[in-house]
């Protein structure tokens, strides 16, 4: 389940994306655990953090000004409690009650899309063919087979006999 509306990312790395700008603490493979200021999360959950204070598995601690962790090397994250009032849980739970539907205003098309959108939805009506579009059903008729008289816009015989 996506949260933000695409299918990239989903309920973690929104959640880690969140916490950036606050402390977190980091368990690595290596059994060390790492402390610091989370500057920015990668999809990929990379870490880049700062003003960090490192303990390795032996209990001996040295400090950092700068740590790129790789996601791999991650096993586990404590993150502040604050996160337990993130605006994503909300998503979560007008997703849940509503089944799926993003809220109102969230991945509404606009452009393109949109213009696609309408006129889709204006043939699924019947509103295209009676406002000046194709007269026949279809894809209008052309020289081609189907199609009568005036229905690619040509004055009745241009194009010969029938």
């Amino acid at each position: 389940m996506s949260v933000v509306g695409n299918n990239r990312v989903g309920i973690p790395i929104v959640l880690l994306h969140d916490a950036e700008g606050a402390v977190v603490t980091v368990e690595t493979r290596k059994g060390e655990l790492i402390r610091g200021l989370l500057f920015e999360a990668e999809d990929m959950m990379n870490l880049y953090l700062k003003n960090c204070v490192v303990c390795g598995p032996d209990g001996a601690q040295r400090k950092i000004d700068q740590l790129y962790l790789r996601g791999t090397e991650i096993v586990f994250i404590v993150l502040p409690e604050m996160l337990r009032h993130a605006p994503m849980f909300s998503r979560i739970k007008h997703w849940r009650k509503y089944g799926g539907a993003p809220p109102e205003g969230v991945g509404a098309a606009v452009g393109q899309a949109a213009a696609i959108l309408r006129k889709a939805n204006e043939r699924r009506q019947g509103g295209f063919a009676s406002s000046g579009g194709f007269s026949q059903g279809g894809r209008g008729g052309g020289r081609g087979r189907g199609g009568g008289p005036g229905s690619y816009g040509a004055p009745p015989g241009q194009y010969g006999p029938r």
